[in-house]
């Protein structure tokens, strides 16, 4: 699948909201797209670590991080997780860590900013429920696209280049 984030916006103007452009691509897969799967934490990665610790089937884990810059919610062992169970990527409104091991990962990443200090865990969070940051509200469900473009997100699956 290619995905063109310019091309998805051209050929669906009315179906789809951009994000602010504020992240950046962190893994080996710079294109990336499916179904997301929300979590909402702040500086918690206990959920984060849950879920992808199960099968992902395609979908996108979409992190609301609450912007935190100061610790890191996906590092190299949950990113490789995310890898074995079939996640097509992971975007968080947050930080990663152990960028270089992640950028050698055939998933898609994308974060606002590295830095090397982990989260804690307290098991604190909830998932799917409708997240917001970067000028859009995201709904568990929707669907996201994702290239080194910028990241859009449409209620429905857009058709995108085999």
């Amino acid at each position: 699948m290619t995905i063109s984030t310019p091309d998805l916006c051209d050929a669906y103007p009315d179906l789809i909201r951009v994000v602010a452009p504020i992240f950046k691509t962190y893994g080996g897969r710079a294109a990336f797209g499916g179904p997301v799967f929300t979590v909402k934490c702040f500086e918690d990665n206990s959920l984060v670590k849950e879920h992808l610790g199960r099968a992902g089937h395609g979908q996108v884990m979409v992190v609301d991080g609450g912007g935190s810059l100061r610790c890191a919610l996906l590092g190299d062992l949950l990113a490789t997780k995310a890898v074995e169970n079939g996640w097509a990527g992971v975007i968080i409104h947050g930080c990663v860590r152990d960028v270089d091991a992640i950028g050698r990962m055939d998933i898609g990443v994308q974060a606002l900013a590295a830095i090397p200090f982990k989260s804690v865990r307290k098991g604190q969070g909830e998932h799917q429920v409708p997240i917001s940051f970067g000028g859009v509200t995201i709904q568990p469900g929707h669907f996201v696209y994702a290239d080194r473009n910028g990241i859009i997100i449409s209620s429905q699956p857009l058709e995108v280049k085999a």
